[in-house]
């Protein structure tokens, strides 16, 4: 939902874009007279394109679910307005064992990185 396209993806990294418009929903909000991403839709979007790496190591990957467990070390360094193109670079930290899947993964407008973050997933068959 918050990942527009991915134009690089395999076995161990991938790389998603986000272009940000001021049609955003939650801009109407965040901030009046000043709109900013909120940090927590970032977090969120650089999740969801790291979510498509995981998912890319089954072979059915309709047949599972991510579930994200743990977010350390975010920083925000720069804001993201209307009118920027976010692209989410995540590679894999390690093997994926057990289905549980250590991501490292920034967050670039332009040359700038405007945030950054290590996420632990788990990957789930559905029942």
């Amino acid at each position: 939902m918050l990942v527009d396209k991915i134009i690089e993806l395999s076995e161990n990294h991938v790389v998603g874009v986000k272009n940000v418009t001021m049609n955003e929903w939650f801009f109407q909000g965040h901030f009046p007279g000043n709109p900013v991403m909120p940090g927590v839709l970032l977090i969120e979007a650089i999740a969801q394109t790291g979510g498509i790496l995981v998912l890319n190591t089954v072979p059915d990957p309709q047949n599972y679910w991510t579930y994200f467990m743990k977010i350390d070390n975010a920083r925000f360094k720069n804001k993201v307005i209307p009118g920027d193109t976010v692209v989410f670079k995540l590679e894999l930290m390690s093997p994926i064992r057990r289905g549980l899947c250590q991501m490292s993964g920034t967050a670039f407008v332009g040359n700038k990185v405007v945030m950054e973050a290590e996420m632990l997933a788990q990957i789930v068959k559905k029942s």
